[in-house]
């Protein structure tokens, strides 16, 4: 099993959404953040003055899925999150070592 986490532009979450439930992913987490990367955020004129937004906003989805579906699913965000431009986004994968259903005590891919 592996958790996918993947960090996108708000606008893009609905197509995301739609994209990860056309190929059977049947659960997420959705979270908002803020944060920056490479760009180190931007600069805006108010008013006459200039600020720095250092943290811009992003949306955080957190996926579990068995190993089979991985590429699928890395496939379906980068598809449906990819604008070209800067701060697209980054996705994260990593091994989870068990997953248990609190209602029914049910572990493993059966859980998911």
């Amino acid at each position: 099993m592996k958790k996918i986490e993947a960090i996108i532009k708000p606008f893009k979450l609905d197509e995301v959404k739609d994209a990860l439930q056309d190929i059977g992913v049947q659960g997420m987490t959705v979270l908002e953040a803020k944060g920056y990367g490479r760009q180190k955020g931007h600069s805006e004129l108010y008013r006459g003055a200039e600020y720095v937004i250092d943290f811009l906003p992003k949306i955080k989805i957190e996926i579990v899925v068995t190993d089979d579906l991985v590429p699928a699913v890395i496939d379906a965000i980068q598809t449906a999150a990819r604008t070209g431009k800067i701060g697209d986004g980054k996705i994260f994968v990593s091994s989870l070592e068990d997953v248990i259903r609190i209602r029914t005590g049910e572990t493993g891919s059966q859980a998911i």
